[in-house]
C-alpha cells in the first residue's frame, strides 16, 4: 500500500516509520503542507494521513482538496479534542481522526477499519445496463448497485462517497424502517469501527445536502430514535 504521511513532528514520524515498516507499507513522510500538496499532485496514493496543524497548508485544507478530486482514504491527526473540531474534519471529508497522543497500533487499527469499509463499499463500475436485482428503487430514487451510482428525480448524484452511497442504499432497501445511530454504525461502519455516534449525524447531513432539498429532505430525523427514508 502506498501511504503518504504529512506530520511536522519528526519524533512522531520516526516512531511511525518503525511500525509501518513492519506492516510493509510503502510510506512517504513529509513535514509541511506545501510538500504534502506537491506529493498529492504528482502521485496517486492508497491512503493519506494528515496532521491538522501543518505549516504552510494545514491538514483540513489538504483534506478538502483531496475530497474534491476523489475518494482516497484520509485520517486526520489532531491535538484538538473539541467535538466541533472533530465534526469539522469529518464534514470536510476525513474518514476518521486520531487524537494526539496516540499509539501507532491504534492508528494502524483505524486505518485497517477505514480500508475495510472502502473495500466493502467499493467495486469497479460495470458497463452496460444493470440487471433488475442490481437496481434499488423508491419513488424518485434509483440506486444502481453494479455501477454504484444513484439518481434522484432523474438527476445523477455523482459526488457520493462510499459511505454515503452505502447509507442511501440501506435506506432505499428499507424505506419504512427507522434506523438508530447504533444500527447505522453497525451496518455501514461495522463492529470494528472506533468512532462515535456523532459520525452518523455528520454523514447523514452530508448525504442530505447532496440528494435532497429543504422542501423534500428525503432522509428525515425521527427525534429520539434515528433516521428513515421519507415516505
Amino acid at each position: 500500500m502506498k501511504l503518504l504521511i504529512a506530520e511536522d513532528d519528526t519524533s512522531v514520524c520516526e516512531m511511525l516509520h518503525l511500525f509501518f515498516q513492519k506492516e510493509q507499507y510503502d510510506t512517504t513522510f513529509v513535514h509541511d503542507g506545501l510538500s504534502a500538496q506537491e506529493q498529492l499532485d504528482r502521485y496517486t496514493w492508497d491512503f493519506v494521513i494528515l496532521d491538522w496543524m501543518l505549516p504552510g497548508k494545514d491538514g483540513l485544507a489538504l483534506c478538502r482538496d483531496i475530497r474534491r478530486k476523489g475518494e482516497t482514504p484520509v485520517i486526520l491527526l489532531t491535538a484538538r479534542d473539541q467535538e466541533q473540531d472533530r465534526i469539522m474534519g469529518l464534514e470536510l471529508g476525513a474518514d476518521d481522526y486520531v487524537s494526539k497522543p496516540f499509539s501507532p497500533m491504534e492508528l494502524i487499527a483505524r486505518m485497517k477499519a477505514v480500508l475495510r469499509r472502502y473495500h466493502r463499499g467499493g467495486g469497479a463500475e460495470t458497463e452496460g445496463a444493470a440487471e433488475p436485482h442490481e437496481l434499488l428503487k423508491h419513488k424518485t430514487i434509483v440506486v444502481n448497485l453494479s455501477s454504484r451510482t444513484a439518481t434522484v428525480g432523474g438527476n445523477t448524484i455523482s459526488n457520493l462517497t462510499p459511505k454515503e452511497f452505502d447509507l442511501l442504499s440501506l435506506f432505499v432497501r428499507h424505506p419504512r424502517r427507522v434506523f438508530t445511530r447504533e444500527q447505522l454504525l453497525e451496518s455501514i461502519w461495522g463492529y470494528d469501527y472506533l468512532g462515535e455516534e456523532r459520525t452518523v449525524d455528520v454523514h447523514i447531513k452530508r448525504l442530505r445536502n447532496k440528494v435532497s432539498s429543504p422542501e423534500h429532505p428525503l432522509i428525515v430525523t425521527v427525534w429520539g430514535v434515528g433516521y428513515r427514508l421519507e415516505d
